[in-house]
């Protein structure tokens, strides 16, 4: 009578002894995980996740950067518009640039103009013909740099005002074709940087669907065992999920 008791008390407490024996294998303690929680793969997992989340955050901020550089610059230049005055055989260059700068004053909207002296215009050509050389003899154009202020200045009647007072000396560029050319180079930089950053998104979703499926495919019997007890899909779904979503969630947080 009393063995009858003492071997059920033991068979009361065997799982207990189980649950805090640590010469236990991992597996066979109560409350144990369906998923393994700490193997190779799982730590390779979350490894390739910490990088591809790395390589997502640089593309994204690469691509801000030169976004928000961009719209600073365009900012920047289309705050100014430029003069050009070209040297012309029987005329006074002198003269042509003080009246093309007299027009620019006069008109309303131009908050201030500067004139580039002969060194400051052959200095701008030294990245195309290199620096040292004697460009006296050359009819290099002279160039008035004017700012506009708050009122934007009509320059269809300023282009047409120069055009009359200096026709084929004077001509003004409002960098209209520059602008259009940065805007279209970072648009297509942003562009690519958030198609990485799409591409390497659906690159981590796909690693770890993988790795899910291969996971259930490694954990077969465990799988079977649950069913076989009465477990439905969404039971050990949502084992394996909830296991694979803080892996990832780790992974990306360290990435």
């Amino acid at each position: 009578m009393d063995t009858t008791r003492e071997r059920s008390q033991a068979a009361r407490t065997a799982p207990d002894r189980a649950a805090v024996d640590p010469a236990l294998p991992p597996t066979l303690r109560r409350n144990a995980p369906l998923v393994p929680t700490d193997s190779a793969a799982s730590r390779s997992l979350a490894a390739v996740i910490a990088i591809l989340t790395f390589l997502a955050g640089l593309c994204a901020g690469a691509a801000e950067i030169v976004a928000s550089s961009a719209g600073q610059w365009q900012g920047t230049v289309a705050q100014e518009v430029t003069i050009q005055v070209r040297p012309a055989p029987g005329r006074d260059l002198d003269a042509d640039i003080a009246r093309a700068d007299a027009i620019a004053k006069a008109e309303p909207g131009i908050a201030a103009t500067r004139v580039f002296s002969k060194a400051e215009a052959e200095r701008l050509l030294e990245p195309w013909l290199g620096s040292g050389l004697d460009l006296s003899d050359l009819p290099v154009p002279r160039l008035i740099t004017l700012k506009l202020g708050d009122q934007s200045p009509d320059l269809k009647h300023l282009r047409a005002g120069l055009a009359e007072a200096m026709p084929g000396v004077a001509s003004l560029d409002d960098h209209a074709l520059w602008l259009q050319r940065l805007s279209t180079a970072a648009n297509t930089f942003v562009g690519i940087g958030v198609g990485i950053v799409a591409l390497v998104l659906v690159a981590t979703g796909l690693a770890v669907a993988f790795a899910t499926r291969g996971a259930m495919a490694g954990n077969r019997e465990v799988v079977e065992v649950l069913h076989f007890v009465g477990a439905d899909d969404d039971f050990i779904a949502r084992a394996f999920q909830r296991r694979f979503f803080g892996l990832g969630l780790r992974g990306g947080i360290i990435g």
